[in-house]
């Protein structure tokens, strides 16, 4: 424990839904909840005004609508996400060179190792400083809590939600903690919630009277004496500037259960290569290959190949994962698949068994186009699903010299999207071969709505504006 606050710990409001109200001006003030629009979709964040009907994080998609019918319902759009928490978390290396990111809205910052704040005056002045700059870069607000603690600036953060700013003086933490929550010490979930709740403990205060060796007794040694620390305010963790990833994965959790085998392995060659892109963006490499299979039971298998060396070479995480999947069984059907990458490491060793194996196929490739083009193409069409090609839905195979129709453009609500005469937008919905558009951008007056068909070669996809400053 310090003697003084310098300990912050920033969290931004509804991070998601805030960056979607501050680029959306008719969603200002409205109800917004991003997530997963499937059926199996979950909610990630609801804005404050989404929370007042009961909707909250990591609720069930059609729970959350039943509740607020009314809502504005969205995919999150991760690229604009990262750009904002980019600026902020390069607003916070200015404070210091001890800043821990815990997610792309979260912080701890050691302010005394930067040389900024030394006592409780200086501390405050900078939490506010800080939250001003955050609202002149991106137009949004962030909540801060400064404390002589990690555990404590993150309570502290919690309770000055929604964008306010809290200080817990050094000597004052018990008597600030009794009368909250035991839920509010990290690590006490729902069932240690009421496992004490039966116990009859449910403040922070009752738990500091129970002693450590009440707490032992009930929880175990190591989940007691952890308990009873932070029950007393003590957390003598430091500030850590690196976090070193341990691993890299993607998943998805599809609306209706997967039969077809090929649709399968297609699925796995997909997520492979998103795999690889995030592994690569992070910059490292792995050696071990991971596939997570949830089935239609609800069943989870993990199935895992370590390579000789780490890498990055989306061919051979797509071969390890297509191996991992043979030795499933997904006759009954398939709600989630993921795959992942861990024993990471800052460079890649070359694969020449991978190489060699490459070589071999295109080797053979050429052979058969030289041969019986029939059974090549075919071949060749197969291999291009199982990789994740989106070839469509197929009633039969294709007649030579018949024009093919093209696939129907899909567009997802909250998605951006530019218009030849209107400019920038966004998408309201889509349906019946029609699309609505509202046209609007960040810092405008809320827009107009157009629809337009599906197909409309005027309208394309777009990346998202930046919420403050060039927004042409």
């Amino acid at each position: 424990m310090r003697a003084a606050p310098t300990i912050l710990h920033l969290d931004m409001d509804a991070f998601y839904a805030s960056v979607e109200q501050a680029s959306k001006p008719s969603l200002r003030g409205k109800a917004v909840i991003v997530g997963g629009l499937g059926p199996r979709g979950v909610v990630a964040t609801a804005s404050y005004e989404a929370r007042r009907f009961g909707v909250h994080s990591a609720m069930p998609m059609g729970q959350a609508r039943r509740l607020c019918p009314n809502g504005a319902y969205l995919i999150p759009r991760f690229t604009l996400y990262r750009q904002v928490s980019d600026i902020v978390m390069a607003m916070l290396r200015e404070l210091s060179p001890l800043v821990e990111p815990l997610s792309l809205d979260e912080a701890f910052v050691d302010l005394e190792a930067g040389g900024v704040a030394f006592d409780s005056d200086s501390a405050r002045a900078t939490g506010e400083r800080l939250r001003a700059d955050i609202r002149a870069a991106t137009g949004l607000s962030g909540s801060v809590g400064l404390a002589g603690s990690k555990m404590l600036a993150k309570v502290a953060s919690e309770e000055a939600k929604p964008a306010g700013l809290l200080l817990i003086e050094p000597g004052t933490e018990r008597e600030l903690l009794a009368p909250m929550s035991v839920r509010t010490l990290p690590g006490v979930g729902p069932a240690t919630g009421e496992h004490l709740r039966r116990a009859g403990i449910t403040t922070v205060g009752e738990l500091a009277e129970a002693g450590e060796d009440e707490l032992v007794r009930m929880v175990g040694r190591a989940h007691g004496a952890g308990l009873y620390r932070m029950a007393l305010g003590l957390d003598d963790r430091p500030v850590v500037a690196e976090r070193d990833a341990k691993s890299v994965s993607v998943e998805d959790t599809f609306d209706v259960d997967l039969h077809d085998r090929v649709r399968i392995r297609g699925e796995v060659q997909r997520l492979a290569d998103r795999c690889v892109q995030r592994l690569r963006g992070s910059g490292h490499s792995g050696r071990t290959i991971v596939l997570k299979v949830r089935r239609y039971d609800f069943s989870t298998l993990t199935r895992s190949e370590t390579l000789r060396g780490p890498t990055d070479d989306p061919a051979v995480v797509r071969e390890a994962a297509a191996r991992l999947l043979e030795a499933v069984d997904t006759t009954g059907g398939v709600r989630l698949l993921g795959v992942g990458v861990t024993g990471l490491a800052d460079y890649t060793q070359e694969d020449l068994f991978a190489q060699s194996s490459a070589a071999e196929a295109e080797a053979e490739a050429e052979h058969q186009d030289d041969g019986a083009g029939g059974e090549g193409g075919a071949a060749g069409g197969a291999e291009a699903e199982a990789a994740g090609g989106d070839t469509g839905p197929s009633e039969g195979p294709e007649r030579p010299g018949e024009p093919q129709e093209a696939p129907e453009r899909r567009w997802t609500a909250g998605s951006d999207v530019r218009h030849v005469l209107y400019g920038p937008g966004w998408v309201q919905g889509s349906g019946v071969g029609r699309v609505t558009v509202r046209f609007e951008r960040p810092g405008s007056e809320p827009g107009r709505v157009r629809t337009f068909r599906v197909d409309d070669p005027d309208l394309e996809p777009s990346d998202p504006l930046p919420l403050v400053g060039d927004l042409s």
